[in-house]
């Protein structure tokens, strides 16, 4: 399993680090205006985005426009030593961060603002690779998939994707969290 999900990591990774910066912009734009048209996006009121790095789907304007909207926004505060991941509302974008753990922006130490994850409505996850069925291969860390565990009931998973990024199975363990819903430049993905 573990060599599965290795192969495929950098499969996909080596993928999106090739796409063009203008090509990143444009889908991103794309996958983002369809995340905030979402039932679930307009009713909720606290939303936990991950801020990209290398080529991610772009999170700038997700953050920008949970602002405007009145919603309350946080990000994610990683502890590299203890394997846990700690939302953190954010009051100030981008001023409020820094880079953090691999060099992904986070929140400066004196403007964290810890949150208890069962507030959270939606958490816009970051991932590698995702199949039809809401399977995700993440970074290898098990970050998120330890928080989500954390997280309500009614808390809503979407996962923001190119669709490069789909495949047809995604190696899974007992451990992976499933998502909600996927949305590429494309299409909108419900998992039931």
């Amino acid at each position: 399993m573990h060599q599965l999900k290795h192969k495929l990591r950098k499969e996909v990774l080596d993928a999106r680090i090739a796409l063009p910066p203008h090509v990143v912009a444009e889908k991103s734009a794309r996958i983002i205006q369809t995340l905030l048209k979402l039932d679930e996006y307009r009713y909720a009121s606290t939303i936990m985005t991950y801020l990209d790095f290398r080529n991610e789907v772009q999170t700038g304007e997700l953050v920008k426009r949970v602002m405007a909207d009145g919603k309350r926004v946080a990000v994610p505060l990683t502890d590299p030593a203890s394997g846990m991941l700690t939302p953190s509302s954010l009051s100030f974008y981008p001023d409020e961060l820094e880079p953090g753990a691999w060099g992904i922006l986070e929140p400066k130490p004196r403007c964290v603002r810890p949150l208890d994850p069962s507030e959270l409505d939606l958490i816009v996850v970051p991932g590698v690779a995702f199949d039809r069925r809401g399977n995700r291969l993440g970074y290898g860390g098990g970050f998120y998939d330890r928080f989500l565990l954390r997280t309500g009931p009614e808390t809503f998973y979407v996962s923001p994707a190119y669709e490069m990024q789909l495949c047809d199975s995604v190696p899974r363990s007992s451990q992976d969290v499933r998502m909600h819903c996927l949305i590429t430049e494309e299409r909108i993905i419900r998992i039931s």
